[in-house]
């Protein structure tokens, strides 16, 4: 089973999520908050989730406040900040928070469950649209750095042109002709090499360092 923790302060929203994971096999959500004061006081209870479904908009600790803390206390936790926003501040503020995903709240329930498991594999997700702005961000806001040896493979490398045009793991298996479980691996690989934990990392990460344009 694949856990996943929710923190959105809208009973409704909050309540359709749970729904709809609880009834989508193979997750399971046991940990439901309304806060994320609220979120990591019931974390320390465990067992912990593979991802965290975080609302960007929440009272108290903020859901960008809420994935710094977590990728301090619990590594193994990767968080996802799902919200209604798509402005460029907000998805900055995302990216260098280490979120594993930024999807928006119109993404389809279909894809979100897609999305669940992708990242629980170890992959990162983005609404494609965001996906766009986050390589515009970097592109025009940071300086670029010296070209590194990386240690990237070609089809590392290739991989992560897929990653900057908003591919997510099933496009880009298909693209390079491999299978999504050998994409998952070569995404790990990336993130060990580049120091980075999550796809948009790698991308910003890759654009400063001069490895792809």
């Amino acid at each position: 089973m694949i856990s996943v923790a929710i923190v959105e302060d809208q009973k409704e929203t909050r309540e359709g999520l749970s729904f709809l994971i609880n009834n989508g096999p193979p997750f399971e959500c046991k940990h439901v908050y309304g806060s994320m004061e609220d979120a990591l006081a019931g974390l320390r209870q465990g067992p912990l989730p593979c991802v965290a479904l975080i609302d960007i908009g929440l009272p108290g600790l903020s859901g960008l406040d809420g994935v710094r803390i977590l990728r301090e206390r619990y590594p193994s936790i990767a968080p996802v900040l799902l919200t209604v926003f798509k402005d460029d501040d907000r998805i900055f503020q995302a990216v260098c928070a280490g979120a594993c995903g930024y999807l928006l709240k119109k993404t389809s329930p279909v894809r979100l469950l897609e999305a669940l498991k992708e990242i629980a594999e170890g992959g990162a997700v983005m609404s494609p649209e965001v996906a766009k702005r986050v390589v515009e961000l970097f592109r025009k806001s940071q300086a670029p750095e010296p070209a590194t040896n990386s240690g990237l493979s070609p089809q590392e490398l290739q991989l992560m042109k897929l990653l900057m045009d908003g591919h997510q793991n099933k496009t880009a298996a298909a693209e390079l002709g491999i299978s999504v479980h050998t994409v998952g691996f070569h995404l790990r690989s990336i993130y060990e090499k580049l120091h980075v934990h999550s796809r948009s990392e790698a991308v910003a990460r890759a654009l400063r360092g001069g490895l792809i344009k």
